[in-house]
């Protein structure tokens, strides 16, 4: 099992956020504005998945998975509570979130459901959130003109969400999760996250004013679809996640790790989370 290290990031997101943040990117910014309207209740839905999961679990089994399951709840519930600040803040430029109470909604219909259907939902999101991750920190520069805390904030959640990508994953297969179901549940989970995300980022851009110029298609199409764009990179190791032998570590990265150890000066550890 993995040792996740729980870190709290040392920015403050008590102070206005510029309504084109990315780089005075309109669609760039609705993009990351979009994930981020998704957070608070996603990661409290994957703390929820792993810690019932957990306790589905032979009692002799859950020390092998404690350290682990313990870090992994630090990581995603200081991430709920970062991206919740930083939600507060780009809300006063009039965004509104309507894909909270969507998910809301659908995760409800789990409720009582066998915990393996969360940890397969949860581990289909977290490939996404380390494909996403990985291709955010292979292109740095992409965030090169943002301010340093938000640029801090994006990639340190890329980071961490890297580290603690097999979580889920070991767990949904420790406890005997069947191939089907797993795929099953990447399919849907595909659809369900492309279009809640696309929808919200047109929202934004629309309450914004800037959904049909011309500057934000281009960087729609350059961002998502062009050599370097988001969709076009991360097809193949998406499309890795049906194979009957797949593991997340197969996609093993140094990004995260290096870019941790490089930039400790802007996080400090914290001691005993759960």
């Amino acid at each position: 099992m993995t040792e996740l290290v729980v870190r709290r990031l040392l920015i403050d997101l008590s102070q206005p956020v510029d309504r084109h943040w990315c780089n005075g990117d309109p669609f760039l910014t609705a993009w990351f504005n979009a994930l981020s309207m998704s957070f608070p209740v996603g990661e409290q839905f994957f703390i929820d998945a792993v810690r019932n999961g957990f306790k589905a679990l032979p009692e002799a089994e859950q020390a092998a998975f404690m350290t682990e399951i313990k870090g992994f709840i630090g990581q995603e519930a200081t991430h709920r509570r970062i991206h919740a600040l930083f939600n507060a803040q780009i809300e006063k430029h009039g965004l509104v979130n309507e894909w909270e109470p969507r998910a809301r909604e659908r995760l409800r219909l789990l409720d009582g459901t066998d915990p393996r259907h969360g940890l397969a939902i949860t581990a289909a999101n977290e490939h996404f959130t380390a494909l996403f991750a990985e291709w955010l920190l292979s292109h740095p520069t992409l965030l090169d003109d943002c301010e340093p805390r938000l640029r801090a904030l994006w990639h340190w959640h890329s980071a961490e969400e890297a580290e603690h990508k097999c979580t889920a994953f070991d767990l949904y297969q420790h406890l005997g999760g069947s191939e089907a179901w797993r795929t099953r549940w990447m399919r849907r989970v595909t659809l369900i996250f492309l279009t809640d995300t696309l929808r919200q980022t047109a929202n934004n851009l629309k309450r914004d004013g800037t959904l049909w110029q011309w500057r934000t298609w281009r960087s729609a199409g350059r961002n998502l679809l062009g050599r370097h764009g988001l969709l076009r990179c991360t097809f193949r190791p998406w499309r890795a996640y049906f194979k009957p032998d797949f593991h997340p570590n197969q996609q093993s990265s140094d990004l995260s790790s290096n870019w941790l150890n490089e930039n400790a000066q802007l996080y400090v550890k914290v001691e005993g989370a759960a």
